[in-house]
């Protein structure tokens, strides 16, 4: 198996936080987790793949991920997954980000990808650096949003990234001069759930890397270390966003890796 991680150009960099390549020749059946980090993300392979839903094509749109699931893909393949800013969601969809939450959507959905043939285009070229020119192309071609909720947006998801999921929401709320109300809805509409909620995920996700990383000697270490009462309070939340205790995790984390 081989595995890149990229940047985005600095074009596309306002609408994608990184991007994941995989390139897999095995007989197993191939698993990848999608557990919640705060990220939507679109997912192009070469084979067929399903999550626990069903079935899913080649070219697919995941909302934010609250709920665990997993994409199992058969036979040698190549993926490529981009991360989405999660502002990205709301001018793709055209509505509000939260009608995606928990859930997918095939690319050929949306009016733009059929009228660029962006799937079968994808699928008729193994040239790795054409297949990003196409979804840069894609991507950077969607209508514009608002930029004072884009600015707003950004501004919020920066904060409580950057503290790891701590930062106060009254504070926030305060350097954004809006009241409760308009900060739920601001959230809900761009980026598919509430303040609160991407707050606990980016808490989560920012535990989840370092566990996943191997970066500690004790899970209270890890607990303590962002913001968790104890281990048990820690593990209660790895379990609701990924349906396993830590220590079931790191059990099979090699079968895991990489995750998003």
């Amino acid at each position: 198996m081989q595995v890149q991680y990229l940047l985005p150009s600095l074009r596309l960099s306002p609408l994608v936080n990184g991007i994941l390549v995989i390139r897999y020749e095995g007989a197993p059946e191939f698993t990848l987790p999608l557990f919640a980090n705060g990220s939507p993300v679109i997912i192009f392979q070469t084979t067929a793949a399903k999550t626990r839903v069903g079935k899913v094509g080649h070219l697919t749109l995941y909302g934010q991920t609250i709920r665990p699931d997993e994409l199992l893909i058969a036979g040698n393949f190549t993926l490529i997954a981009w991360f989405l800013q999660p502002h990205t969601l709301k001018p793709l969809l055209q509505t509000g980000a939260r009608q995606l939450t928990d859930d997918c959507i095939d690319i050929s959905y949306f009016r733009q990808a059929r009228e660029k043939s962006l799937e079968e285009r994808l699928l008729n070229t193994s040239d790795l650096i054409k297949q990003l020119q196409l979804m840069e192309e894609f991507l950077t071609g969607l209508p514009s949003m608002d930029e004072n909720d884009i600015e707003r947006v950004n501004f919020a998801v920066a904060q409580i990234k950057n503290s790891r999921g701590l930062y106060s929401l009254t504070t926030l709320q305060d350097e954004l001069n809006v009241t409760e109300r308009t900060m739920q809805r601001l959230f809900e509409n761009n980026v598919g759930m509430s303040a609160k909620l991407f707050r606990r995920v980016c808490q989560f996700d920012a535990a989840f890397q370092q566990l996943n990383q191997l970066q500690f000697d004790k899970l209270s270490d890890v607990a303590f270390e962002h913001g968790y009462a104890d281990q048990s309070h820690f593990t209660r939340v790895f379990r609701e966003f990924t349906g396993l205790t830590p220590k079931e995790y790191l059990a099979r984390r090699q079968q895991y890796t990489p995750v998003f």
